[in-house]
C-alpha cells in the first residue's frame, strides 16, 4: 500500500554539494558532469540557441506558436535526463509540440545530438528552473506534463527540494488544460507516496487508477528510460501515476 510520509518542516541550511538552488523556484540539479565532446559543445553553442525558450520575454498567447505550423497540443517533460523518452514521444507524435526542461548540461547535449540526427522539429528546450517555466507559460496551455524518475531527495531535510510540492501542483493545475494529465514515474516508494498525497489533496486533480495494475504497469507505448531499465534489472519496481486535470 502506498502511504505518505509527513510533510517536512525541516529548514536547515542546505549543504554546499554542487547543487543549484533557485530562490523563486523548486528545481534543483547538478549543472555539469563530464567534459563535453567537441561536437556536443558545438551543438550547445549553435543549435541550442535556436531551440531554447527565453522566459525573459513575454510568453506567446499559445505555446503552439513556439513551433512550426501543424502543432495541435503541447506537452512538457521536466528533467528529461538523457532524453530517451522525450525523443521517442516527439518522433511518435510529430503534430504535438514538446518542451523539455533540463538544467543538466550533459543531458542537454545528449538530446541535441538526437534532435540533429533525426531532424526533429517539434521540440523546444529550457535549461533552467521548471517552476519558473510553469509561471511563465500561459494558463491552460499544456496537454500533459511528464516527470519521470526524478531525483527523490531521500533525506528528510532535503524533501523541500523535491519538484512535487503544493506550490508546483497549483502551478501545474493552472497551466494544464481541463482533461490534461500529469504523469509521474518513480521506483522510490517514498516519493511515490509523497506525490500521491500531494495530488490527492489537490481539488483540481483526479488520480486515474481504478485497479492496482493501473499504477503497477507502464501506460501503453511508454518508452523505458535507461534508468528505468536499470531499476528493473536491480529488482526495483516503479509506480506509474496518472492524474487528470479536472
Amino acid at each position: 500500500m502506498i502511504s505518505a510520509p509527513p510533510d517536512s518542516e525541516d529548514h536547515d541550511a542546505l549543504p554546499d554539494d554542487g547543487t543549484v538552488a533557485h530562490s523563486r523556484g523548486s528545481f534543483f540539479g547538478r549543472r555539469k558532469g563530464h567534459k563535453l565532446r567537441s561536437h556536443q559543445a558545438d551543438l550547445i553553442d549553435h543549435l541550442l540557441p535556436h531551440l531554447a525558450l527565453d522566459i525573459g520575454t513575454a510568453a506567446p498567447d499559445k505555446l503552439a506558436d513556439l513551433f512550426v505550423d501543424g502543432i495541435d497540443d503541447v506537452r512538457l517533460e521536466i528533467g528529461f535526463g538523457g532524453g530517451e523518452h522525450l525523443i521517442a514521444e516527439a518522433r511518435a507524435y510529430p503534430h504535438t509540440g514538446f518542451i523539455g526542461c533540463e538544467p543538466y548540461v550533459n543531458g542537454m547535449a545528449k538530446i541535441l545530438t538526437q534532435i540533429e540526427a533525426h531532424n526533429i522539429r517539434n521540440v523546444r528546450l529550457f535549461a533552467g528552473d521548471a517552476a519558473e517555466l510553469l509561471a511563465w507559460a500561459p494558463a491552460r496551455s499544456l496537454a500533459r506534463i511528464d516527470l519521470i524518475h526524478p531525483d527523490p531527495w531521500p533525506k528528510r531535510r532535503h524533501w523541500k527540494r523535491r519538484f512535487v510540492q503544493d506550490a508546483t501542483v497549483t502551478a501545474m493545475a493552472r497551466i494544464l488544460k481541463p482533461g490534461g494529465e500529469f504523469r509521474f514515474v518513480s521506483d522510490i516508494d517514498d516519493y511515490c507516496a509523497w506525490t500521491l498525497a500531494h495530488l490527492m489533496r489537490a481539488p483540481e486533480f483526479a488520480w486515474l487508477a481504478e485497479r492496482a495494475t493501473d499504477w503497477q504497469s507502464p501506460w501503453p507505448d511508454y518508452t523505458m528510460t535507461r534508468y528505468g531499465a536499470k531499476a528493473e534489472r536491480e529488482g526495483r519496481k516503479a509506480a506509474y501515476l496518472r492524474f487528470r486535470r479536472l
